[in-house]
């Protein structure tokens, strides 16, 4: 060897979040995630039993969450169960899909800009179940009777997803291209919506445009159990299709590299997202706003850098049972809930569009 001493650098190894594995299944464990997550569902829930308490006949918190547990007194099981808990469940679950909805639309167009209401699904399950309440004669009438008003606004909502995605097919999903697409069916939808309402009689009129405002009243068990059985199938179908879905926030090419099959992958979760979003405006109408924001304050929240999908629920189940709470509560008089969540939606878009063009 030389007089002279050859200096080895020894890398230092990088500190990486610790790995969990379950069988084949591993993922990292990030804290912070997980205790946002817990803090925001912790959250929802307080709001779930505010809103169930308030009323004409007032129940306390602590004789609330005994109910909900299983425990309360009669009375108290009877106006909780029985006459107030279908509008809460509702709420929570359509905050829950139109939260998951977004995070995913979101994620595969990588634009925030980018939500049900956005690319027109709400616009085209809006369109159906219009029809459906205006039109004249007994067709409407019968499919109303045979399907009902939710099956039927969940096939329109499906139906314009489809639409919006194989007219943005090109060799591939490009976001722009999907917004602008989505963009204007929505226009068109509106525009169809718009037509039925100033061509239809005036008492169908005033039935379409409650609906169409977004509202949790009047809702029924058997509305809310359609909805809580097809959100937990979708979410299912969701967290199997997430651990595949990660590797392409890299790219396409590198997860191809990795052995995703990306394009099958993408189709999944965007046939998910529709059809969340399509359960929920079945049930609630077309509330909007709540899948543009949720996403967004749950991905800055939990600092991400991309919507987490389960706060983003959490988050607009929060969202929008403490909208339906502020309109029953706050306000000189009872509104829907959907007029709040566009009180709240509407600015936090400006601001959105004003931050991109800053960039």
């Amino acid at each position: 060897m030389s007089g002279t001493d050859v200096k080895r650098t020894v890398a230092k190894p990088s500190v990486v979040a610790p790995g969990v594995r379950l069988g084949r299944l591993s993922f990292v464990w990030r804290p912070w995630l997980m205790g946002v997550t817990l803090l925001l569902a912790a959250a929802a829930f307080l709001v779930f039993c505010l809103s169930i308490g308030v009323g004409e006949f007032s129940i306390g918190l602590s004789r609330v969450v005994a109910t909900v547990l299983g425990g309360g007194e009669r009375v108290d099981r009877f106006v909780i169960m029985d006459l107030r808990m279908p509008r809460a469940l509702a709420g929570l679950v359509v905050g829950v899909a139109l939260g998951v909805s977004g995070a995913i639309t979101q994620s595969v167009a990588r634009n925030p800009l980018a939500s049900p209401d956005i690319l027109g699904i709400t616009g085209g399950a809006g369109v159906v179940s219009v029809f459906l309440v205006t039109v004249s004669g007994g067709a409407g009438a019968a499919v109303v009777s045979a399907v009902g008003l939710s099956v039927a606004a969940l096939a329109g909502g499906l139906g314009t997803g489809l639409l919006v995605y194989f007219l943005a097919w090109r060799r591939g999903i490009d976001g722009f291209r999907l917004i602008l697409i989505g963009i204007s069916v929505s226009a068109v939808m509106e525009a169809i919506t718009t037509w039925l309402l100033t061509t239809a009689d005036i008492k169908d009129v005033a039935r379409a445009q409650a609906w169409l405002v977004g509202s949790l009243d009047n809702r029924s068990w058997g509305e809310v159990r359609m909805g809580v059985w097809c959100t937990l199938v979708l979410l299912a179908v969701v967290s199997c299709a997430a651990f595949q879905f990660k590797p392409m926030h890299l790219g396409d090419e590198v997860a191809a590299g990795l052995g995703v099959r990306y394009s099958m992958v993408r189709a999944v979760l965007l046939l998910c997202a529709v059809l969340l979003a399509g359960v929920a405006v079945s049930v609630a109408g077309p509330v909007p706003f709540v899948a543009l924001v949720a996403p967004q304050v749950a991905m800055r929240l939990v600092r991400c850098p991309t919507p987490p999908m389960v706060a983003s629920g959490v988050v607009g189940a929060l969202l929008l049972i403490g909208a339906d709470l502020i309109a029953r509560t706050a306000l000189p008089i009872t509104l829907p809930v959907g007029v709040v969540t566009a009180a709240i939606g509407g600015p936090f878009l400006v601001c959105l569009l004003v931050r991109a063009n800053l960039r």
